[in-house]
């Protein structure tokens, strides 16, 4: 899967390099909390549907349970409506495992709604505004052709 080395001398890990990439693309059109929001409700799909991304629970010094989160970095991209689209199409062909988050999801209030709003509309007809995309790091790379590092 991964390789990782452990540096024996003090016991942490040194840099990993993961086979697979967790990414986030971003229209770049949307306000800073539109941007937040659909990062945040776009990665939290893939935590349930790819369960090897999601490391061991964490813990403070005094014992303090804290959640897992994901294993590696979530890299986070944006780009034009046409890079999305064209991002969403090559990752649907590619069978990567993929979450949408459409312009409709920021008029509804929760998660039925929202399926309801997707369920409506045709895989070509979405307005999308983000996606979310986990895979092999050469296949993720090449579905975010045309994207740019957010900044």
């Amino acid at each position: 899967m991964q390789s990782e080395k452990r540096n024996e001398a003090d016991g942490l890990d040194l840099p990993v390099r993961f086979d697979t990439k967790i990414a986030v693309l971003l229209r770049d059109d949307l306000e800073t909390w539109q941007r937040l929001n659909v990062t945040a409700f776009l990665v939290s799909g893939l935590g349930t549907a790819c369960p090897e991304v999601v490391g061991e629970p964490y813990e403070d010094a005094d014992g303090t349970p804290y959640l897992p989160m994901f294993r590696q970095p979530v890299l986070v991209f944006e780009g034009g409506k046409e890079t999305v689209t064209a991002a969403h199409e090559r990752a649907v062909r590619r069978a990567l495992a993929t979450a949408v988050f459409t312009s409709d999801l920021f008029g509804t209030g929760h998660d039925r709604a929202n399926r309801a709003a997707v369920a409506a509309v045709g895989k070509e007809q979405l307005d999308l505004v983000g996606i979310a995309v986990h895979g092999a790091r050469n296949s993720v790379d090449k579905v975010l052709k045309g994207a740019r590092m957010h900044g």
